[in-house]
């Protein structure tokens, strides 16, 4: 599985490891990515998320539905 959030859809970024000489190399900038278990009372059932830091912020301030909500979040379990 890649290393993007499901909610917010952030991703890897590259960029250069700068070293005391200024000599540069590529490297990347991983995101902090957490599995995490939310229950929707609408439906009234679990969903299991692969979101990053960022996203469990603002669940925790806003509500997992108004979340889902405001990001336009729809994945397809059979």
């Amino acid at each position: 599985m890649s290393k993007v959030c499901e909610l917010t859809g952030k991703r890897v970024m590259f960029g250069n490891k700068v070293s005391h000489a200024n000599n540069k190399t590529k490297r990347r900038f991983n995101i902090n990515l957490c599995k995490k278990r939310f229950f929707l009372t609408k439906e009234n059932k679990w969903i299991t998320l692969k979101i990053c830091t960022y996203a469990i912020r603002i669940i925790n301030k806003i509500g997992i539905e108004k979340a889902l909500k405001k990001f336009q979040y729809k994945k397809n379990k059979k």
